[in-house]
């Protein structure tokens, strides 16, 4: 679904990469202790072959099992109109999908017994004994040798490895510490052995990473997950959390951080409640400051995220039922959105929206200057629509206010009759006449209609 100009002039072939690397690796010494792997359009087992001679032992093989799947690569895939059914929200267009796992292991089926016929063919049993043997390929020149203005040398160089193999050698899984759920687990084994309610606390450091991650696991494996309350468990944290605070944090567990979050907060959040808000001793104004990093609620399907502050880039990217609130966000917010509603009350970067194609937003713009950095591909803005809107608006701020104790939220609820004209309402073009409360958009928006 890429961009025509980004699949031609973006990055290299996989071959000057991969061939790079190894040899990068292998004079170091290094390549021993590292496993390669590559992908971008490996369709053969003769792919295979040749990756791993240039030195890649995993391969991954994306668009060709798309393909097996039904895929008729119409580049829609951002449109929500896949003809196949695969990249649609619509419920009509994915009954047309016939793609089977079966389809996707004849596949794989058929690229290892090409691969097993050519290595036979060069008389070696398994793949190891080709990893990096450059010295099988070589050139094909179509035509004289004076029609020949591509050097693959370099491609085809072969580092020493020394007294060391030309593959990884190392099999055993690095040894990865305790993280802060295994603390976690074991304090709330007993609320969860016996469906009490339990309040936990911790400090937490930047090196933490995927907090809650773990305990979610446990939470829904539990006998009473299904009939668990949304406050089951709730975790309080001091600090600056690392990558992923609450990825995939399930229904039953409350986060409350007093700290900031970096990337990836509420990646995959899947019922669970994060509150995100500034130290009590912080001396920072959070509607003009960062509080939580980039790629916030990437592919979240439901729970709730409330942040007193501004989040990074590509907030809310692929949420499909996620609600959140937070005070600014930068480029690329609420992109590909399919589900859920998002409120942000400050300042928006540019290209908001686009590909959005479900859900609901809810921009704070008393300055009126948003309305360009709205992507309009697929959707449509206008202020609030009607007193339905207004009043869910209104309950989404009222409970981020509850939870995080927001200066800006107290300031938007103290003057609501004056500060609910300056909210936009973003819709996408799909839902406006799908929903149960229909919104007063015009066929041509005003935004649209030609001067």
């Amino acid at each position: 679904a890429s961009a025509y100009s980004s699949i031609k002039h973006a990055g290299i072939p996989w071959e000057m990469g991969l061939a790079e690397a190894n040899q990068v690796l292998t004079l170091n010494r290094l390549r021993h202790r590292v496993r390669l792997q590559t992908d971008g359009g490996l369709k053969t087992g003769r792919d295979i072959v040749i990756a791993a001679m240039l030195g890649a032992e995993e391969f991954a093989v994306g668009t060709a099992a798309l393909v097996a799947m039904g895929c008729l690569m119409v580049r829609q895939c951002h449109s929500n109109t896949c003809p196949v059914g695969i990249t649609t929200q619509d419920p009509a267009l994915r009954a047309k999908f016939e793609g089977t796992v079966d389809k996707v292991i004849n596949l794989m089926s058929f690229i290892a017994e090409e691969v097993r016929e050519i290595l036979a063919s060069l008389g070696v049993t398994k793949l190891d004994d080709i990893i990096g043997r450059t010295d099988l390929l070589h050139q094909v020149n179509r035509g004289g040798e004076e029609l020949v203005d591509l050097d693959l040398n370099t491609l085809l160089a072969q580092a020493d490895p020394g007294p060391h193999p030309r593959f990884c050698a190392v099999q055993k899984r690095n040894h990865v510490p305790e993280s802060l759920d295994a603390e976690m687990l074991a304090d709330a084994r007993h609320a969860l052995d016996h469906g009490e309610k339990a309040q936990l606390a911790y400090s937490i450091n930047n090196t933490m990473r995927a907090v809650g991650a773990r305990l979610s696991s446990e939470v829904v494996r539990h006998a009473n997950a299904k009939t668990i309350h949304d406050d089951h468990l709730t975790l309080r944290l001091r600090g600056s959390a690392g990558q992923s605070l609450g990825a995939f944090l399930a229904r039953g567990i409350r986060i409350e951080l007093y700290g900031e979050a970096n990337d990836y907060v509420g990646k995959g959040l899947s019922g669970g409640t994060i509150i995100v808000r500034p130290r009590p001793s912080s001396s920072l104004v959070p509607h003009e400051n960062t509080i939580i990093g980039n790629t916030v609620l990437y592919g979240a399907t439901s729970g709730k995220l409330f942040a007193s502050g501004q989040a990074g880039e590509r907030f809310a990217v692929r949420n499909s039922g996620a609600v959140v609130v937070v005070e600014g966000c930068g480029s690329n917010g609420c992109e590909y959105m399919t589900g859920g509603a998002a409120v942000i009350l400050g300042d928006i970067g540019l290209n908001f929206a686009a590909g959005m194609t479900g859900g609901m937003a809810y921009l704070y713009d008393p300055e009126g200057c948003f309305a360009p950095r709205i992507n309009t591909d697929t959707v449509l803005y206008q202020r609030l629509a009607s007193a339905h809107w207004e009043r869910e608006l209104l309950r989404l701020i009222t409970a981020h206010y509850r939870e995080t104790d927001s200066p800006r939220a107290d300031s938007i609820l103290a003057g609501w009759e004056w500060e609910k004209q300056h909210f936009w309402q973003v819709c996408p073009l799909e839902m406006v006449s799908r929903l149960d409360h229909p919104l007063s958009f015009d066929v041509t928006p005003p935004h649209r209609k030609k001067a």
